[in-house]
């Protein structure tokens, strides 16, 4: 009986720390100052397959309104960034470039969600999906386009993401599959 009563302690401290967590953590957008943060958090979460320096500094300094930060104590634990184009067809490499950007463009492809190791599973990432959502309802976006592993599309389908299927992409040599959600549809926020 004792057993179990240490062991429901504990679960309970790990729900406050959560919950204290949430209350501490700030979603923000990102701000030139916060690239070495942002960069540290890519390389802590992608292997071959993440954004270089360069390509992060390059999508801070064009789109900022398209990536946010999460804060905990003045430390970057989190983000997610995207671009803004007309374009269709997402596969296109160029696309992390910021080539086809188009500040007023339709459609928003979602480069990168990541958060650091330690702070995974501690609902981070569902924080930075839905101010990233509700911020391009309010720009009047009509889609959200990304890619992703097949073990991220349950994650994804919980905001109302829909698969289009697998994806032409083979970046970092790993198998990507393509998911879309309407803006101007009800989508779940979680």
């Amino acid at each position: 009986m004792q057993e179990h009563a240490a062991i429901s302690s504990s679960a309970y401290k790990n729900q406050v720390f959560v919950y204290n967590l949430f209350v501490d953590i700030k979603i923000r957008q990102v701000q030139k100052t916060d690239l070495n943060g942002c960069y540290y958090v890519e390389g802590s979460c992608y292997t071959n397959e993440g954004a270089s320096k360069e390509r992060i500094a390059k999508r801070i300094e064009i789109y900022p309104e398209g990536f946010l930060v999460a804060e905990l104590d003045g430390k970057i634990i989190g983000i997610i960034n995207g671009t803004a184009t007309n374009a269709e067809d997402i596969t296109n490499e160029e696309l992390k470039d910021m080539v086809d950007f188009d500040k007023k463009g339709k459609n928003i492809v979602i480069f990168s969600v990541a958060v650091l190791p330690a702070y995974q599973g501690k609902g981070i990432a569902k924080l930075l999906l839905n101010k990233f959502i509700d911020n391009l309802r309010k720009l009047q976006k009509e889609k959200i386009i990304l890619i992703c592993k097949e073990n991220y599309l349950s994650l994804y389908e919980k905001f109302g993401f829909k698969l289009i299927g697998e994806s032409k992409s083979n970046h970092g040599g790993f198998r990507w599959f393509e998911m879309i959600l309407y803006l101007n549809k009800t989508s779940a926020r979680i």
